[in-house]
């Protein structure tokens, strides 16, 4: 596989899991689908090749362009690690891969969020988005009108039994 930031071949090494490194390039490591969050605490993983990967300089300040996902060569979205939202990582929305620059891992694992704090982070980002507060404002008029309608319902099946006996 290659790099998708500067072109190397990566090769794969065993972090405890098994991911892509570009380790004759800009140290980049490439995480398939579900990977990151197996490694993304401290004292997750093991062996040489992750303390090595931990002790690279970050190398990106977001002065880099978009890249291509070196699995299905679509462009990768950038955004904050939802774990650590001070770290810019890039997803791929079609494969569910991630590519962190040197030095990122090191900085989600420093950065990592607790559960009251990633609760917290995430009802910011969403209470943020309008159509999102529409939304929640939709479903509790949906649930009004469901009580109602059953309530009512309850008052015509006991009217009706009522008169029948």
């Amino acid at each position: 596989m290659k790099c998708p930031v500067c072109n190397a071949e990566m090769v794969i090494e065993n972090f405890g899991i098994e991911v892509y490194v570009c380790e004759n390039g800009c140290k980049g490591i490439w995480f398939d689908q579900g990977e990151l969050r197996k490694l993304d605490a401290k004292n997750e993983g093991l062996g040489s090749a992750l303390e090595e990967a931990l002790r690279s300089p970050r190398n990106n300040h977001g002065q880099r362009g978009q890249i291509n996902c070196p699995r299905c060569s679509i462009p990768m979205h950038t955004h904050k690690y939802d774990k650590a939202k001070e770290v810019n990582v890039d997803e791929c929305y079609n494969c569910g891969g991630f590519f962190l620059d040197s030095g990122e891992l090191t900085e989600i694992r420093d950065n990592r969020m607790s559960d009251a704090e990633i609760d917290a982070y995430t009802d910011q980002m969403a209470n943020s988005i309008p159509e999102y507060k529409q939304e929640l404002k939709d479903i509790d008029a949906e649930k009004r009108r469901a009580e109602d309608i059953r309530g009512f319902i309850k008052m015509m099946t006991i009217g009706y039994w009522h008169r029948r006996f």
